[in-house]
């Protein structure tokens, strides 16, 4: 199961650079959605592209928190998360 899910737009600069961040830190652990082929998710994160989903959670908007991210990663799905 790939925990992370990166929600992306093309075109998008942050989300480029989201994705450079994420082959680096998580290489084959990340999988992205294009936002527009989703109406819902164009409604619940349009403007805020690009969003890292943690265990299809919300973990963060606009730039991936590297350290937070790699911290979370270390514990178990389901574990709260700080």
């Amino acid at each position: 199961m790939t925990r992370i899910t990166l929600i992306s737009r093309d075109g998008c600069h942050l989300c480029e650079v989201a994705e450079q961040t994420l082959d680096r830190i998580a290489p084959g652990q990340w999988t992205r959605v294009e936002i527009s082929d989703s109406v819902e998710l164009e409604r619940d994160y349009g403007d805020r592209v690009p969003v890292v989903l943690l265990d299809g959670e919300e973990h963060g908007y606009w730039r991936v928190e590297e350290d937070r991210l790699v911290r979370d990663l270390g514990r178990p799905a389901g574990t709260p998360r700080l």
